[in-house]
């Protein structure tokens, strides 16, 4: 019995010690969290009670009852749905482009790449000058068609759009990165091979490039729709979730849950909501996905 525990141990022990840290940091800074805040989210724990007090499912049961919880999830999802094909569609395409250049390669990559190298409060303070009423750039060419000022911030009925449009642009040059990493993975001879046999440049993207980058398609997807619900810094500098929480998402919505109405069970409750439905969002695309992908 101690030969084979000796057997295991020198196998897989460097490989654990390896992996080791990183599980102690995953363990403290991300499950850790997941399982106070589905604790606390059983608790009332405000400024009006000085000791947490049990009330079960109340908190969950408070949200569905919560007028301004149900249109931050309803912008959540109108958020995502306009944020997440696009961002994709466009760094998918601007991809190609960047393989393809012959000339200026490297400067196109970089180009499609910058605006995620601008901290997230420097590009909000860019597009909040864009959309400025009289003097944004945006802001005259819509005003140019309607024939009035507009204040694409302050109106409730573009304000959520504005905000798409901005994080399009941030997001969808980091998704190329990924996808550029995919297409240079397929073997060039295919591309030969589809030539050779009179098969037209864009039957070969559909038949060849896009199956073949269907586990990036899958990855960027994932880390897309994460990312649709864990914006908050750009809705701090730009809208600060008005007009009347037109702009305001589930994450800020729980930033100002906590810090600025310390109710630290309902924050909890509104957490373990969003934890939960990107958990089944991810398993519903992993499992849906599954057979539609092709590793080699």
């Amino acid at each position: 019995m101690n030969t084979r525990w000796n057997e295991k141990l020198r196998r897989n022990g460097f490989g654990w010690g390896l992996v080791l840290p990183s599980l102690l940091f995953l363990g403290m800074f991300t499950y850790y969290p997941m399982l106070k805040s589905a604790w606390l989210s059983l608790f009332e724990q405000n400024l009006a009670v000085r000791t947490p007090v049990f009330v079960g499912m109340d908190n969950y049961k408070a949200l569905l009852h919560d007028p301004v919880f149900i249109e931050v999830f309803r912008n959540n999802i109108w958020f995502a749905v306009g944020t997440v094909p696009v961002s994709m569609a466009l760094a998918f395409v601007m991809a190609l482009f960047a393989d393809k250049a012959i000339r200026g390669k490297g400067l196109v990559r970089i180009a499609f790449f910058y605006p995620n190298m601008i901290p997230m409060i420097a590009a909000a303070s860019i597009w909040l000058f864009l959309y400025m009423p009289q003097f944004g750039l945006f802001a005259r060419f819509a005003s140019w068609f309607t024939g009035s000022e507009v204040n694409l911030l302050g109106n409730p009925d573009t304000v959520l759009g504005s905000l798409i449009v901005m994080t399009v642009w941030k997001e969808a040059g980091y998704f190329m990165i990924f996808y550029l990493a995919g297409l240079q993975q397929i073997p060039k001879d295919l591309y030969e091979s589809a030539s050779v046999d009179g098969i037209g440049v864009w039957t070969q993207q559909l038949r060849i490039t896009i199956p073949l980058t269907m586990p990036t398609t899958l990855f960027v997807t994932v880390v897309a729709i994460t990312n649709a619900f864990k914006w908050v810094d750009h809705l701090w500098m730009m809208t600060k979730g008005g007009p009347d929480h037109a702009s305001s998402l589930l994450l800020y919505y729980i930033y100002e849950t906590t810090f600025s109405f310390n109710d630290q069970g309902m924050a909890a409750a509104m957490t373990v909501v969003m934890i939960v439905l990107l958990l089944v969002i991810s398993c519903f695309q992993f499992a849906g996905w599954e057979r539609q992908i092709h590793y080699q």
